[in-house]
């Protein structure tokens, strides 16, 4: 939801909320300038990148492009498959003897991340970022490129940056990515004294064809496996080498003590990726590996071999000042040891780009560039001191939770997430923003009672429930939970989520008939109680109604999150389908193909690459019921009373006895949201753009159900 757009289009509209595309200038045009490029000028802004050489340079090597970037990079167009890029299957640790500690299959944990985990030839990757950033393919104007600008002085206050020929470049925010040897860092108060320094180990990157290792056969077991990343690690220093460029490849990076290969030691912590190898002193520094090694790496070509300080650098104060930002290296340089440098430079440049989303006031450009850092700052940091670790000499501190790391590294959608924060920041700034819901007409009996208080007879009802199941994204489908308290059980970025659709009939409290409710309904939630106990189930958001009264009844007796929508529902032929619409103006289509099937037990099992959905013990809602006015500390649109609430599934089992009498399945099932404009749904515009935000990666279930029964929800309680 862009509310700064809507902002602007009349909805709480005053001057101080008057936008124009942003002028904004990119200092440095490595892997997270082209890409903070790309998506700035997506969001309509004119962007100029300035770079000191006559274009970067990039090393000829390998860059991990790990499930958290890689999605980044497929918003912004690119399918780095495409490019050559080679999906890592297999990892291997082995000791400087040739001896195997252990291999891992990757490809079985693959169904985990919705993006895979790919190693892409740097060069490539840079090339591609460089023409979606400049030419035109694609949405925005292109960004302006100006090679051999070097950059000599930046001005926060004013949004300007000086270069060596005397130009003053202007614009409304100055990003620094101008990596690890920054000219944009010192312009940020309390930075001007932070260096970088040597971490004590330096890196040989090269590459050779992956043919040469192949023909070898003391080497042919380098090279034979595709997608294989192999470590060997001695106890101060290590070999790591893995396929690019379609396997065809490979690459080496072979870290070690820098006073091994240092040829000036005044020169410690000014070194680039540039600075020249020796084949005999690399040789050298791995004497003790074993010969097959020693034979591989003795394949290297010197003139393109390099030699690399792993630079690192105290954590910078802040990462803004008033008009400057800083992205990538130049805000927190990385050891190689979690491969995700590159990977946080392209989520720094995510975060940014939402917080200056289309529409973005001038006004709030400060405040914004806070929220950014506020988003990024802890995870990068964190990354950074998990690099440290891994970086460590065998022996030196305890062994390292690479399972834990490695889903903390790729289970995040830093554009959702951020475009979560800038949520919640909006929410909390203006006070016009509130949530509301319906007021009652005075007392009346709902679903679970006549007049007199007694149980309702469900028994003769009935129901016919259309459900799709399909994967999606866990941060988009987590940005829903309205508390901490609720997340998914599971770490991966892939999770279940189910649109339900439900014809209810004979209905006793409704004189016999029925209404239809339509909803989404989140698998694998997890709810934590204040004991610290938790409890799994299934977390329902929304839920469209088509008749008022179980609408009114169900949210003040339970606080259930009901919408009124017309819900018209139809099977013409071989295809079921569903319209949702408010006044005419419709906002969902459901539809499924030929629905004739019967379901049989096996289509009940997960199957091969789908991940088993935690245990579901019931279905959790979020009720909150708004104060009126002011209440003591209580402000308008603050919570008289919120909760989770929690209907178990054994306390529906005991009301009313469910007998399903026809099951079938669908061939194929289609889903589509339009959230139309605040005209068109001056009441459900919110809810629908949000769902129509959710994407449906893979349908793994589509069924129709009917039978007779309808359960009591009078059982719900509390979550804690």
């Amino acid at each position: 939801m862009d509310f700064t757009q809507n902002q602007a289009n009349g909805v709480n509209s005053t001057s101080h909320y008057e936008t124009r595309p942003l002028n904004i200038t990119i200092v440095g045009a490595g892997i997270g300038g082209l890409s903070a490029a790309i998506l700035l000028r997506q969001q309509g802004h004119t962007v100029t990148l300035l770079e000191q050489s006559r274009f970067a340079n990039e090393l000829g090597a390998a860059v991990h492009l790990a499930p958290n970037a890689n999605g980044l990079l497929r918003r912004m167009g690119l399918s780095p498959e495409k490019l050559g890029a080679v999906s890592c299957k297999k990892l291997s640790q082995w000791l400087p003897n040739g001896k195997e500690l252990f291999s891992i299959p990757l490809e079985r944990e693959a169904h985990r991340w919705q993006h895979p985990w790919q190693l892409a030839h740097r060069v490539s990757l840079h090339s591609e970022l460089k023409r979606l950033a400049t030419t035109e393919d694609g949405p925005g104007k292109p960004a302006i490129l100006k090679t051999r600008s070097r950059v000599v002085d930046v001005n926060p206050a004013e949004g300007s940056v000086t270069l060596d020929s005397g130009e003053v470049v202007h614009g409304d925010i100055v990003v620094g990515a101008d990596g690890v040897h920054s000219k944009t860092r010192p312009k940020i108060p309390g930075a001007e004294n932070i260096k970088t320094f040597g971490c004590g180990k330096s890196a040989f990157r090269f590459l050779i064809p992956r043919e040469r290792a192949l023909a070898d056969p003391e080497t042919k077991r380098f090279a034979e496996h595709e997608g294989h990343l192999i470590m060997i690690f001695g106890s101060d220093r290590r070999v790591v080498v893995y396929p690019t460029n379609d396997n065809t490849l490979l690459n080496f990076v072979n870290i070690h003590p820098t006073s091994e290969s240092q040829t000036n030691p005044e020169e410690s912590g000014s070194s680039d990726w540039q600075n020249q190898g020796n084949i005999d002193k690399m040789l050298e520094i791995y004497k003790d590996f074993e010969p097959a090694v020693l034979k591989l790496l003795g394949m290297a070509d010197e003139e393109t071999l390099k030699v690399w300080e792993l630079l690192d650098m105290e954590q910078l104060p802040t990462w803004t000042h008033e008009k400057l930002v800083l992205i990538g290296d130049a805000a927190h340089p990385f050891t190689p040891h979690q491969g995700q440098g590159a990977g946080q430079a392209i989520e720094d440049a995510a975060s940014l780009a939402v917080m200056l989303q289309k529409g973005t006031p001038l006004s709030v450009i400060t405040d914004r560039l806070k929220l950014y850092q506020k988003c990024r700052f802890e995870r990068a940091s964190y990354i950074q001191e998990i690099s440290r670790i891994a970086g460590m000499d065998l022996g030196s501190g305890p062994p390292l939770d690479s399972s834990r790391f490695t889903a903390y590294n790729f289970g995040h959608d830093e554009w959702d997430y951020s475009s979560q924060m800038l949520r919640k920041h909006e929410w909390e700034n203006n006070k016009g923003l509130f949530w509301r819901m319906p007021t009652s007409f005075g007392p009346m009996p709902g679903p679970r009672q006549d007049f007199h208080g007694r149980s309702r007879d469900g028994s003769k009802a009935t129901f016919k429930t259309t459900s799709v199941k399909f994967k999606s994204s866990r941060t988009v489908l987590q940005n829903l939970f309205p508390t901490e308290k609720l997340k998914f059980a599971s770490t991966d970025t892939v999770v279940y989520a189910t649109f339900t659709a439900t014809q209810l009939d004979n209905l006793e409290w409704l004189g016999g008939r029925g209404y239809s409710h339509f909803g989404l309904y989140v698998h694998g939630v997890q709810y934590t109680k204040g004991n610290g106990e938790t409890v799994t189930g299934t977390y329902l958001p929304v839920l469209f109604e088509n008749l008022a009264d179980p609408i009114l009844s169900g949210r003040e007796e339970l606080g259930f999150p009901k919408l009124f929508a017309d819900l018209d529902i139809q099977l013409d032929g071989n295809t079921w389908s569903l319209k949702a619409s408010w006044m005419g103006s419709k906002f969902a289509t459901v539809t499924l193909s030929d629905p004739t099937e019967p379901l049989t037990n096996d289509d009940a099992a997960p199957q091969q690459g789908q991940a088993p959905v935690p245990a579901d013990e019931g279905l959790f809602f979020h009720k909150h019921i708004p104060a009126t006015g002011s209440i003591g500390s209580k402000e308008r649109g603050q919570a008289d009373v919120e909760y989770t609430a929690f209907l178990p599934n054994e306390a529906d089992a005991k009301t009313v006895e469910r007998k399903v009498s026809k099951t079938l399945k669908a061939k194929n099932a289609q889903i589509q949201f339009d959230a139309l404009d605040w005209k068109a749904l001056p009441t459900l515009h919110h809810a629908v753009a949000r769902l129509q935000e959710v994407p449906v990666y893979e349908v793994v279930e589509a069924k129709i159900v009917e039978g007779t029964g309808v359960s009591d929800v009078s059982s719900v309680r509390r979550a804690e």
